[in-house]
């Protein structure tokens, strides 16, 4: 009787932590893999990235997870609603009449000849996301700008990927 006992608690248990698993990674936070090297340096092909999939107030330099046409990307938040946004023809990203400097960004931001038109005014609840390596990227540069439903959540820590 003692067995049966503890048998249905150790089932209790497991059920009870199954549960709690399918609500913390399937409702609050989410687990995705960088694909590629569209962000390095700071997030490299391989690394595992959790993100929280409760935010709704995002802002500039925010990392975050969206899907598009059925994939996964990652990008940083360059602009958001109201803002326009345009990059010259020095590769340079100006928001709103300013050319951005942005801290941590190593590269140009080309235009793509076949992406958006600028300068791009962004609606209500729309999003322009650059990738942290710009050459080559897909970004916003190639597909425009992403609505808030098309974001998955804001990145909030990397696992880096180690050569074992």
């Amino acid at each position: 009787m003692k067995e049966k006992r503890e048998i249905i608690l150790f089932f209790t248990r497991l059920l009870m932590l199954v549960i709690l698993l399918v609500i913390l990674f399937g409702v609050i936070f989410g687990v995705a893999t960088e694909k590629n090297q569209d962000m390095s340096p700071k997030i490299c092909a391989g690394d595992l990235m959790l993100y929280y999939r409760l935010e709704r107030a995002f802002s500039d330099r925010d990392v975050v997870v969206f899907r598009r046409d059925g994939t996964l990307y990652t990008g940083r938040i360059v602009a958001k609603e109201k803002d326009k946004v345009e990059i010259t023809k020095k590769n340079e990203l100006k928001i709103n009449g300013s050319i951005v400097n942005e801290n941590g960004i190593y590269y140009k931001t080309p235009a793509y000849l076949d992406g958006i038109d600028y300068p791009v005014t962004l609606k209500k609840d729309q999003y322009f996301v650059l990738c942290d390596f710009r050459e080559g990227a897909k970004d916003s540069r190639y597909f425009g700008a992403i609505s808030k439903k098309e974001i998955k959540g804001r990145v909030i820590t990397v696992l880096r990927r180690a050569d074992l």
